[in-house]
């Protein structure tokens, strides 16, 4: 092989090698806010499902979910919103609502029946959609999805969060916290 050949082959081995560099960059690590949000209230969106309680009115309490809008279908008042509102907020705007008619002192409590569902995708041993638990960590969700494959990159994974309307994704460890509606992505290793 001639030296122009080498000296070819050797950049080109260089731009390879940048260019692979350059893709583990595509994720950066977990902003500051990504992970304020695991410690923050409980942000209520699609899929959820709560359980209303109206103090001495029995026909209307009862679950409901919160609809791909972002509201819930209540009786007496309607379309109440709830995507991103806290329990006491929702709680608030509903007691708020019956009080213009309905109810004189209405006595409105709110708690999760269900939590939104996770997404577990890439190097584990079945992707899909799982049921939240509160406290789970990524190292969970993965147990649930059937655990690491053997191409598993198990030091840290990207996760994909909503945080104040904005979708973000940061790679953190496996000891870290998730949410609700989370979607977590197992990259394969590369040795």
């Amino acid at each position: 092989m001639s030296s122009l050949g080498v000296k070819g082959m050797v950049w080109l081995l260089a731009a390879l090698a940048l260019a692979v560099l350059g893709g583990c960059a595509t994720y950066k690590p977990a902003p500051k806010v990504f992970h304020e949000a695991t410690i923050q209230p409980y942000r209520l969106d699609s899929g959820d499902r709560l359980r209303i309680t109206v103090f001495e009115q029995a026909s209307l309490t009862n679950t409901y979910t919160v609809d791909q809008a972002g509201y819930i279908a209540f009786p007496l008042v309607g379309q109440v919103a709830a995507r991103g509102a806290t329990l006491p907020q929702l709680e608030g705007v509903i007691a708020q609502k019956l009080r213009q008619g309905y109810l004189r002192d209405p006595d409105v409590s709110i708690e999760i029946d269900r939590y939104r569902s996770i997404f577990v995708m890439g190097e584990v041993g079945q992707p899909g959609q799982y049921a939240y638990v509160p406290g789970m960590t990524v190292l969970n969700a993965i147990a649930v999805s059937g655990g690491f494959s053997t191409r598993a990159n198990q030091r840290d994974v990207d996760v994909t969060r909503k945080i104040n309307g904005e979708i973000l994704t940061g790679r953190v460890p496996i000891t870290d916290p998730i949410l609700a509606g989370d979607t977590i992505y197992v990259r394969e290793r590369l040795f």
